[in-house]
């Protein structure tokens, strides 16, 4: 674990009625790497599990970086250890910062979050406004409640405006993203972080609007539900570029299992395929993507990668480039 930093939890509070924020330092008060919007980190909990987290807040902070984590009812442990367990002056191990989920140049952006996936998009709003270009964010939430860093969201803003929705209110996403999702114009983006069914409906509502594909970026916090392969006809093989090794890949393992039993390091890390730590290019062979990182225009181009911890193989040999 070289490429790892040391850090220490300098804070935790309540952000709305299911959400802590925490902040962190470096252990020896160095400034930490530099990030920018949609940034995440990988987070070693003392547990034994490495969850992913959205960096949030101001990138400019460079002492410290701020995560905020729902309490999940149906936690795998990382938000239960952070609610039960974390507590102010622990010390943890993150990742460098990473980032898939970038701000690209446009003209003008529109934001969208639910839930929890608003820490992303908090971090690109106040970097817009800063830089002073035009945007949109539209937050949806249960209930008031639920709402993280209401005060700073509903402060007066000179470049953009945020618009927090209810479901308790009437306005709930089925009811209301059909009209914050306006026809694009220009060079305007679209940016959506939150659970699968929100970011279906998000998807559903723009293509109705004539948003073109390339315009719109997603991030999920949540993997795909494929179907569990059980059949022996399901196996096939992966070979190595590099040296022309190869070995069957059974339906009851993932690539990176049969890498890693034969000696090959693969840089994995939620294993769920949303980080993309393990994307490697695909020399030939036909991909069964089942990883939420990459766009449908990537998992179709003529490059292709694939993501070792999730996604398999629909002909019975796929090289790679390692």
């Amino acid at each position: 674990m070289s490429n790892v930093l040391e850090v220490i939890v300098d804070g935790i509070w309540r952000q709305g009625k299911r959400s802590l924020a925490v902040r962190l330092v470096a252990e020896d008060g160095a400034p930490l790497p530099g990030w920018q919007p949609g940034a995440h980190i990988d987070v070693h909990l003392p547990c034994g599990i490495i969850r992913q987290y959205s960096l949030t807040g101001a990138c400019t902070a460079a002492d410290s970086y701020l995560i905020c984590v729902a309490r999940e009812e149906a936690s795998r442990g990382g938000s239960r250890y952070i609610h039960e367990t974390l507590r102010p002056g622990q010390r943890l191990l993150i990742s460098p910062p990473r980032n898939l989920f970038a701000l690209q140049e446009a003209d003008r952006v529109l934001l969208l979050a639910a839930g929890i996936g608003i820490t992303p998009l908090y971090a690109m709003a106040l970097h817009l406004e800063a830089a002073g270009r035009p945007f949109e964010l539209h937050y949806y939430v249960k209930s008031r409640a639920e709402v993280a860093f209401i005060r700073e969201l509903t402060q007066p803003l000179s470049h953009g405006v945020c618009v927090i929705h209810r479901s308790d209110d009437g306005e709930s996403p089925r009811l209301t993203l059909a009209d914050a999702i306006s026809a694009p114009d220009g060079s305007t983006r679209l940016y959506a972080c939150g659970p699968a069914g929100f970011m279906a409906a998000v998807r559903e509502a723009a293509s109705a609007m004539g948003w073109p594909e390339t315009r719109i970026h997603t991030e999920a916090f949540q993997p795909l539900v494929m179907p569990v392969a059980t059949t022996e006809a399901e196996t096939f093989t992966v070979t190595l570029a590099s040296s022309g090794a190869s070995w069957p890949v059974p339906a009851n393992k993932s690539i990176a299992q049969v890498l890693m039993d034969n000696g090959i390091a693969v840089p994995l890390s939620c294993e769920m395929g949303i980080c993309g730590a393990c994307l490697t290019p695909v020399i030939d062979g036909v991909v069964d993507h089942r990883d939420t990182v990459q766009s449908e225009a990537e998992k179709t181009a003529a490059s292709q990668h694939i993501a070792l911890c999730c996604s398999r193989s629909k002909s019975g040999n796929v090289v790679i480039d390692l």
